[in-house]
């Protein structure tokens, strides 16, 4: 069974973002894809580096770092992701083929991210941003040898955060805020059985966390800085619904319930000469927080009794990035990166839903000034990812699904910022 999906809603600036159809790109379903100059660092030093009004996000207490005015940044980034499996030895109900392998599950998406920043006073700022931290989007064709495990996951988030940040001193800044964001969960998968058909399980909630964060000056040339995100609990509610001849019969309410994970990210920028700067982070993410997800029915003569639980049993996980820029002339900066991303999965729960493995990021960048107020920046990232093995079952009487993944994945940003 399976697809995880969230639809966008309630608010004008979500619906703005409702085309969004995110691909995961980082570890678990974290979208690391948050501004368009981290993209070519790899996103290296985020909690350090304030390029532009994306810091409202990356660390709130960057903000003090930006030249005086306000400030809007707007990007887009374009992600092309690839997974393909190949059997080795499936067993039961899997060893038949069926349609084939399934294709490729990973599909085109475009994710935009927009951010505000505006001086209150000389040491205090305000930011705004407006972003999708989670998603995924994983589809396998339909009838495929692996149909029991998955045919569609997806999720899709939206995220809204006003922060604050403050200047103590020359050397120290610190920063805060709250976040509102919507999750709106869909999993489908066929169950096995003409009566039953393909399940779909659709549901959503609104959550909210709080994020803050450091900044210390230590010297004109080098700064650190630190930020924490806490993580969001969702108590889904949604509908089960069946398309088999007994479907009236099976429909109904449910509930689960998820937490997305906290993280943690320490940077440090510092600038060598004066053309070139150094930057590097360690990001800590909480995905432990993610075990299970059990889907209860909530409406019928079986309210109460557990529809399906998906097993996930994920671990802790770290990113390490390391990137330079190197400043060509008054107007253009070139940028780099590196970045190595754990993955949460492990090799006894990992399923086609999200055939995720550890992935080694390559990233390069330009940074383009038209004006003292503009700035274009286009960004390239591949993203080389280790095979993964899945070797599952929803039912032990089914038999198992073994095999390999192959997944890579390449994304394009694109972002302009304007200083008023």
């Amino acid at each position: 069974m399976a697809k995880m999906k969230l639809r966008l809603s309630a608010t004008a600036v979500a619906v703005a973002l409702a085309g969004m159809a995110p691909a995961v790109m980082a570890g678990g379903f974290g979208i690391a894809t948050q501004s368009g100059s981290g993209t070519g660092n790899a996103f290296a030093g985020g909690a350090a580096v304030a390029d532009d009004a994306s810091v409202a996000w990356s660390n709130p207490a960057g903000m003090t770092a930006l030249p005086s005015g306000k400030q809007v940044t707007v990007s887009g980034h374009f992600v092309v992701p690839s997974f393909k499996f190949t059997n080795n030895g499936s067993t039961g109900t899997f060893a038949n083929q069926g349609t084939g392998e399934g294709g490729d599950g990973g599909e085109l998406a475009f994710i935009p991210n927009m951010f505000y920043t505006m001086d209150i006073n000389p040491r205090l700022r305000f930011g705004f941003a407006v972003n999708v931290p989670f998603g995924l989007s994983t589809e396998w064709d339909a009838g495929w040898r692996g149909r029991l495990t998955g045919l569609e996951s997806a999720i899709k988030t939206v995220n809204l955060n006003p922060s604050l940040g403050y200047k103590v001193n020359d050397t120290f800044s610190i920063g805060g805020g709250i976040s509102l964001q919507k999750i709106d969960a869909k999993l489908t998968g066929f169950t096995g059985a003409a009566t039953t058909g393909n399940l779909t399980l659709d549901a959503d909630d609104v959550g909210f966390g709080f994020n803050v964060g450091l900044l210390a000056q230590l010297s004109p040339s080098t700064r650190l800085g630190f930020t924490y995100r806490s993580n969001i609990k969702y108590d889904l509610e949604g509908t089960a619904t069946f398309t088999g001849t007994a479907a009236a019969a099976a429909n109904g309410n449910v509930r689960a319930d998820l937490k997305v994970p906290d993280s943690a990210s320490w940077s440090i920028l510092t600038n060598l000469t004066p053309k070139w700067d150094l930057m590097a982070d360690i990001t800590y993410t909480g995905w432990s927080s993610v075990k299970r997800l059990e889907v209860i029915r909530t409406s019928g003569a079986s309210s109460g009794a557990t529809l399906t639980t998906l097993q996930f049993n994920w671990k802790d996980t770290y990113r390490f990035g390391v990137g330079a820029n190197y400043k060509l002339d008054d107007k253009t900066k070139l940028r780099f990166g590196l970045a190595l991303d754990q993955s949460p999965t492990n090799n006894v729960d990992r399923t086609p839903r999200l055939p995720d493995q550890d992935r080694t990021w390559v990233a390069f960048g330009v940074q383009y000034k038209p004006s003292k107020q503009g700035a274009v920046e286009v960004g390239y990232a591949h993203e080389f990812v280790k095979d993964a093995t899945v070797n599952t079952t929803p039912n032990p009487a089914a038999g198992r699904l073994i095999g390999t993944y192959k997944n890579k994945a390449d994304i394009l940003s694109v972002q302009y910022s304007h200083l008023f």
